[in-house]
């Protein structure tokens, strides 16, 4: 192919419909002039466009000689797609230097296989601002501890590496309090993602979770719907909260505002919980919205009890086995999706449906699911040792017969939720994603959603998200050429991509290393920074940082 040099002045169109777009051309071709116009036909020029004939996130991007001048021409499918094509275009597809860009003509195109990539989060535990107080790094039921301008720092950061690296959407439970001024702060967050292509999902749960404005005095907080009503509260059938097998410690629920509930059988909660998304949906430019049944405990007053017992057996919420309805799920999902419908300011909301945790297998777990909206996106939540026996038994048959038409996969592994007392949160987990997303895509699920609070800063962590990105979109890409493309540039090379992963194997492994050994890896850490660039050396010291501390640790233990 030919090469296309691009010098000077440049045309540019599209910006006013892809601002962003435009906007990072700008921040990573410095030496160019920009004109945001047709300009001079004579001059180069980069187009960028949208075509409803591509899918969600999917680009092409074509390089030429036109009329003897360099054309780009970036054509995004809706929402994100453009965005995309800009990030390859700069980051992969182009060579910049002091006094420009070069480029090969040609059309490079992509489509992501696995169309739902999402984040989850809690507010109170994501730490993307790495100089703020308040820092939490588990809990469900937590106090928001941060500044009240702490929510943006973190978000605004997260958002702009999930737009970076084709990760489209983001839940966040806890993305209403008045501790962070509420909608004021949420809407400014929506406003920021939209533009950057990334969806903002708040997570609620049925007359559980604080309903949709999960702290402060508000219409739709549950606490303060339930002050007003109390005959309207549920009465539970067990102790608020769950245990889970795979996390080595116990987990802890004190009783507060958090942890009411509502009886869902009640005509004035239902209502309530409808209306209550309908605001959600008409106030806020959000992307979509993920509801939950709630996963703490189950109403088990009469009236609870005879509504579902034609469609499931009461002897699942036992102890040590579930603590939610599907019925439940039933009865609620289609209104409140209706409602989200029906009051949204946009028509392609994301629906996502949480049909709780380790029973994907279980064809008795989804009898009463059969006639929920086929429109849904439904969430089938696996810890380790689950994911152990999916990974094994699932099949494209069983997927096929699931009474739900859009399945994904949701992680909760390879995060804080699992694991020794150091949990996996801050490993790497890359190989996990991938190992994730070649099951979904071999079964025929649509999507993969993993836990995002944990800074990028952290290198482990970094290269873990990048290999959720490029899996989840093409999961056909190979280890080794994942490693190549993403991981050997980030290190400062090939051999020291293998053993920066060796040395963060043996950190993250289960033996326990001698403070001799950890020493010794400290120092090759360190050495390892001096010999490559700023960013490279960064990551090297971030791996520094963790031998450090686990050092520090023995040194300090009792005997």
């Amino acid at each position: 192919m030919d090469d296309v040099r691009i010098e000077g002045m440049v045309n540019v169109t599209g910006a006013e419909e892809h601002p962003h777009a435009a906007r990072r051309l700008r921040q990573e071709w410095p030496a160019l002039s920009w004109a945001e116009s047709a300009g001079e036909p004579n001059r180069p020029s980069v187009a960028l466009q949208r075509s409803p004939e591509l899918s969600e996130g999917a680009f092409r991007v074509t390089v030429e000689q036109r009329d003897g001048a360099p054309q780009v021409t970036v054509t995004g499918g809706p929402f994100s797609g453009t965005i995309y094509g800009v990030e390859e275009l700069i980051q992969r597809l182009a060579l910049s230097d002091a006094r420009g860009v070069s480029l090969q003509a040609g059309t490079y195109e992509a489509i992501p296989t696995l169309p739902y990539r999402t984040f989850w989060t809690w507010d109170h535990s994501t730490n993307w601002d790495l100089e703020q107080i308040g820092v939490q790094e588990i809990g469900v039921f937590n106090p928001y501890g941060k500044p009240p301008d702490g929510f943006l720092a973190d978000y605004t950061r997260l958002v702009d590496f999930m737009s970076r690296n084709r990760i489209p959407a983001v839940v966040i439970y806890g993305m209403f309090r008045d501790s962070h001024r509420g909608v004021e702060t949420a809407q400014a967050l929506c406003q920021y993602a939209n533009e950057r292509g990334v969806r903002i999902l708040p997570g609620i749960a049925i007359n559980a979770y604080g309903g949709v404005y999960w702290e402060g005095d508000h219409p739709f907080n549950l606490a303060t719907w339930l002050r007003k009503h109390p005959e309207l509260s549920a009465r539970m059938e067990h102790g608020v909260g769950f245990q889970i097998e795979d996390l080595a410690f116990p987990l802890s629920f004190p009783r507060s505002d958090y942890t009411v509930s509502g009886c869902p059988s009640r005509p004035e909660n239902q209502q309530w919980m409808a209306d209550g998304v309908a605001w959600l949906a008409e106030t806020c430019d959000i992307g979509g919205i993920n509801i939950e049944s709630g996963d703490y405990g189950v109403c088990g007053c009469d009236v609870c009890t005879k509504r579902r017992a034609a469609r499931e057996d009461a002897n699942r919420r036992g102890e040590s086995l579930e603590s939610w309805s599907h019925a439940d799920m039933a009865d609620f999902y289609p209104r409140l999706f209706e409602a989200a419908r029906t009051h949204a300011r946009r028509d392609d909301l994301w629906l996502y449906s949480e049909l709780q945790w380790d029973n994907m297998l279980d064809t008795e777990a989804h009898a009463s699911l059969r006639a929920l909206p086929p429109e849904g996106i439904y969430q089938h939540t696996l810890n380790r040792s689950y994911w152990n026996r999916v990974k094994e038994q699932l099949t494209p048959e069983f997927v096929s017969a699931l009474p739900t038409k859009t399945n994904v996969f949701r992680a909760q592994f390879a995060c804080q939720w699992n694991g020794t007392r150091a949990t996996d949160r801050y490993k790497f987990n890359g190989r996990d994603f991938a190992g994730l997303t070649r099951k979904a895509a071999e079964c025929g699920l649509q999507g993969l959603t993993v836990w995002g609070e944990v800074s990028a800063f952290h290198a482990a962590t970094e290269l873990s998200y990048l290999a959720f990105a490029r899996f989840t979109y093409d999961p056909t890409l190979t280890w080794n050429r994942f490693i190549t493309e993403e991981v050997a540039p980030r290190l400062g090379g090939e051999r020291a991509a293998a053993r920066f992963l060796e040395m963060t194997a043996l950190i993250d492994g289960e033996i326990l290393l001698e403070q001799s050994e950890l020493r010794r890896l400290h120092t090759e850490a360190v050495d390892a920074s001096r010999q490559t660039d700023y960013d490279a050396g960064r990551r090297w010291l971030s791996l520094a940082d963790r031998i450090a501390r686990r050092e520090m640790n023995l040194r300090d233990s009792s005997p």
